[in-house]
């Protein structure tokens, strides 16, 4: 969407691939929308555009109460740009400025808070004051509408500084009363807004919203596999599973439950927190544990012109590239990952959160623990875990460096920076790094030439590495189709086998194979 009038083609037909790509307001109503908006169409003469929904609620416009603009999609843009702006909508989305104000962005970001000012406001209309104000007016209409908290309540979890802010602000943003727009609650039935439905589970109920087909299948059966005891657990049968989760979260802990079972653009969704402040960073969480800010539509573009990947992308329409939930894990579930199959470094993590894993104040199911702080690993012995002295070095290493903030992996990182911190690490070569930079800063563009799944796949497919430069800048989900192509030749090859004790013996197998590296320790 480079020009004003192919946006407005796409607001003319309803698309939905842009939701969160831009937003439109309407003059002549006072509103703005997404633009896959079911309301009339308005004159173009009546219509400006806006990049972010900060920026139209800036220039005087008030959120849609039939397409709820405020609860599309993230822009797959943020994700792909290493630069300033990227970094910073990123971090602002974590919930930084309302945790650490306008000073600590800048400051994680390396840059004067004039700067970060100025070039967010070229870019997407809004400062970051203004981008924060819009999400935390987000998250006080979700807990208006999921909890039956008392306005004053929500408006400090929400972010606000005061009430007399947070009534204002969903005045302005809203055009309601926070009790009016309590009770203006989206229907079971609207496909619109972020809010689930309330079956007195418990928590918050949301929706977590994705554009374009979303393989879910596939991007479950990769967490169930990697799943590790008492801080993860996959429910219910293929094709209708929960997977729960615990969260370290910067006011406690929490746990998330999200269904496989896709709505018409949602994944449900259901948070559990100690302290709702942590509502909006364990929401940006999951998006990227899930990678729901992703663009299937260019990805399936760019790579559907490479004849050899052109088959596994019909295969599978909207492969997602997993994230992370916790950054900090992530890395150290790399370093176990090294060398071993998935399920060896599965067992690996299983017996360090067993042994270095805070407990629960109040165990859920299988919910028992968090994941150990870096900080506690650093000076671990690690003798539990049974690897090699060289590997427990390894893992103390990196550790310390997260502990001390030496290795810096929060979503604003400079993934270039952190990549090369990693790598002047002792025991971190090139795939560990690589993976942590792909899965932990959600770099789209990774492609991992010494996996020996990938490597595989590739050759299944017929695919050269010498064409990896043509699938820029989305060759993670290059590398993610030739590991589910992999995947699934395996899978295929252990259900011919005629005896079920041999078939079961095979699965452990395709795990080994599916993703073993060839970095040394």
């Amino acid at each position: 969407m480079t020009s004003d009038d192919s946006r407005y083609e796409a607001v003319t037909s309803r698309d939905a691939r842009f939701d969160g790509e831009f937003f439109f307001a309407v003059s002549t109503t006072g509103i703005y929308c997404r633009p896959s908006c079911p309301a009339t169409t308005p004159k173009r003469m009546n219509v400006t555009f806006f990049p972010t929904a900060a920026a139209a609620q800036g220039g005087g416009f008030r959120a849609c109460r039939r397409c709820r603009p405020d609860a599309v999609p993230g822009s797959a843009d943020w994700n792909a740009r290493a630069d300033l702006v990227g970094r910073a909508m990123r971090l602002i989305g974590d919930g930084v400025v309302d945790r650490e104000g306008v000073a600590g962005l800048a400051s994680r970001l390396g840059y004067s808070a004039r700067q970060v000012q100025r070039q967010l406001n070229a870019e997407v209309g809004a400062g970051p004051i203004a981008l924060a104000r819009a999400q935390r007016a987000h998250t006080a209409r979700v807990l208006l509408q999921t909890t039956t908290l008392q306005a004053a309540e929500i408006a400090f979890a929400s972010g606000f500084a005061s009430v007399r802010q947070f009534n204002d602000t969903v005045r302005e943003v809203y055009a309601l009363t926070p009790g009016e727009l309590r009770t203006a609650r989206p229907g079971r039935s609207s496909r619109f807004g972020s809010v689930g439905t309330s079956d007195g589970g418990g928590g918050v109920p949301l929706r977590l919203a994705h554009r374009g087909p979303y393989a879910a299948a596939e991007i479950f059966d990769h967490l169930a596999v990697r799943a590790l005891t008492g801080i993860e657990e996959m429910t219910g049968e293929r094709g209708d599973r929960t997977y729960r989760r615990t969260l370290r979260l910067p006011n406690g802990a929490g746990i998330a439950e999200v269904r496989e079972r896709t709505g018409d653009g949602w994944l449900e969704c259901r948070l559990h927190l100690g302290d709702l402040r942590d509502l909006t960073t364990a929401t940006q969480r999951m998006r990227r544990l899930f990678d729901l800010d992703a663009d299937p539509h260019a990805v399936a573009e760019r790579l559907g012109a490479d004849p050899a990947l052109a088959p596994l992308v019909a295969r599978t329409p909207g492969l997602r590239a997993p994230g992370a939930a916790d950054v900090h894990e992530l890395a150290v579930r790399a370093v176990l990952g090294q060398q071993v199959s998935v399920a060896a470094g599965r067992r690996l993590g299983s017996a360090l959160v067993t042994a270095y894993g805070a407990p629960l104040q109040v165990p859920s199911g299988a919910l028992t623990r968090t994941f150990p702080d870096p900080g506690d690993l650093a000076e671990a012995g690690l003798d539990e875990l049974g690897m090699p002295g060289s590997r427990r070095a390894t893992l103390r290493t990196v550790a310390a460096a997260l502990a001390d903030g030496t290795i810096g992996l929060d979503p604003g990182a400079d993934r270039d920076r952190a990549e090369k911190a990693l790598l002047g690490l002792r025991g971190v070569g090139p795939w560990t790094a690589g993976y942590i930079r792909m899965r932990a800063l959600g770099d789209p563009d990774v492609l991992l030439t010494g996996d020996v799944a990938v490597r595989a796949g590739m050759r299944q497919a017929g695919a050269e590495a010498v064409d990896a430069e043509a699938w820029r800048p989305w060759r993670t989900y290059a590398m993610q189709h030739f590991w589910n192509a992999t995947a699934d030749r395996h899978r295929v090859a252990a259900a011919r086998r005629p005896n079920p004790a041999s078939r079961m013996a095979a699965k452990p197998a395709q795990l080994t194979y599916t993703t073993k590296n060839t970095e040394g320790p």
